[in-house]
């Protein structure tokens, strides 16, 4: 009565005082209450140590719910050495009474291999034992394992069919996948109005995926009116976590000048973000900004660094410019070997300038050629990669 402030005054302070002298009368849920409030600091010190003890008194009575908090601690080495093979005991103990957290956690632990094998099975079957109970985050997991078509027959419908459960719980990972699957027309009618709906009960709650994801809808217009400034907006939230796709995205937002006022300095500051993140995109876009000293003071020997690890991750923009800049002896030493090496690469992906490049290289020889000579002066100034403005379907992972 005293913790929820039921006919009396909230206080956790009285609530530990009487947990305690319940508990200590050997009352197995105060015992699970009282390691709660030490586990949170709740009206008292916090303390590992004394949440363990308190839990392992009322599991030892058989208390599910503190069966379930022992296997926590177990799991995450609090006021107990690590062991997972300890928490998947706990987690069984209290997931075989029906408690659904327990039956997640012991479905992750099948997920990941950690303290029994890995058994895709075994996870489907703990995870649809919770969200038969209306777990949102087991459901939102079974519909991860359907998607994925893992432990169970792939389906599109049934991915659906938990993702919309768990997305009407409110949960943001179902809502941002709900959003996926009717922006790709994966087991539901395609639709961008849907989709745009359930990206933005995601995003709204700080989903930073969703967040990039409403952006590119404004960007392109799909689903509600075309707006720079809102895919902006949107890009930013995400960006500004850490998001590696949104992070390019602003930068090219920057770069072009739409929704925000033109700035090669603020392009350059989030292509980088995601250049050091590996984004490919963004790390060609980095080397051509370096190229042309757009942002940044001028260097061919920075351009040919970013052009270089973009390329190697395969992208075909990136390629071509490293190409060019071995053509031109810029930042590397000239060599027609490497130039073609690239432009090959390049072309084999259909770039259209690489394709062009090799075949006058092949048909004229090195230099020989006034168009070839003209087209390749104008090629020299390099190439930025777009923002990829089409959703693709992301790999919806549960961790």
């Amino acid at each position: 009565m005293y913790e929820n402030g039921q006919g009396v005054p909230q206080s956790d302070e009285e609530a530990v005082k009487w947990y305690t002298k319940s508990a200590a009368q050997g009352n197995a849920d105060a015992q699970n209450n009282l390691g709660l409030m030490y586990d949170n600091g709740q009206g008292v010190p916090q303390s590992d140590e004394e949440a363990v003890k308190w839990y392992t008194k009322s599991a030892a009575q058989g208390n599910a719910d503190a069966q379930n908090n022992l296997g926590l601690m177990c799991e995450n080495a609090r006021g107990v050495p690590q062991s997972d093979e300890e928490a998947v005991k706990w987690y069984r103990i209290s997931a075989a009474q029906g408690n659904a957290k327990a039956q997640l956690n012991l479905g992750m632990m099948y997920d990941n291999a950690r303290g029994v094998p890995q058994s895709d099975e075994e996870a489907v079957k703990w995870y649809r034992k919770a969200a038969e109970q209306g777990d949102a985050n087991a459901q939102f997991a079974l519909g991860v394992m359907y998607d994925n078509g893992q432990g169970v027959p792939q389906s599109d419908e049934e991915a659906v069919k938990w993702y919309r459960k768990a997305a009407e719980q409110g949960d943001a990972n179902a809502q941002f996948a709900l959003g996926v699957m009717y922006d790709n027309g994966q087991g539901v009618p395609q639709s961008d109005e849907e989709a745009v709906k359930w990206y933005r009960k995601a995003a709204e709650q700080g989903d930073a995926n969703a967040q990039f994801a409403l952006g590119v809808m404004y960007d392109n217009g799909q689903g509600v009116p075309q707006s720079d400034e809102e895919a902006v907006k949107w890009y930013r939230k995400a960006a500004e976590q850490g998001d590696a796709n949104a992070q390019f995205a602003l930068g090219v937002m920057y770069d072009n000048g739409q929704g925000v006022p033109q700035s090669d300095e603020e392009a350059v500051k989030w292509y980088r973000k995601a250049a050091e993140q590996g984004d490919a995109g963004a790390q060609n876009n980095l080397g051509f900004m370096y190229q042309h000293g757009n942002g940044v003071p001028q260097s061919d020997e920075e351009a040919v660094k970013w052009y270089r690890i973009s390329a190697e991750q395969g992208n075909a923009k990136a390629q071509l410019n490293l190409g060019m800049m071995y053509d031109n002896a810029r930042g590397v030493p000239q060599s027609d070997e490497e130039a073609v090496k690239w432009y090959r690469k390049a072309a084999e992906q259909g770039d259209a300038n690489a394709q062009f490049a090799l075949g006058m290289i092949y048909e004229h020889g090195r230099g020989m050629d006034e168009v070839f000579l003209n087209q390749m002066k104008k090629l020299s100034n390099g190439t930025k990669s777009r923002l990829n403005k089409g959703m693709q379907r992301r790999n919806i992972t549960w961790e």
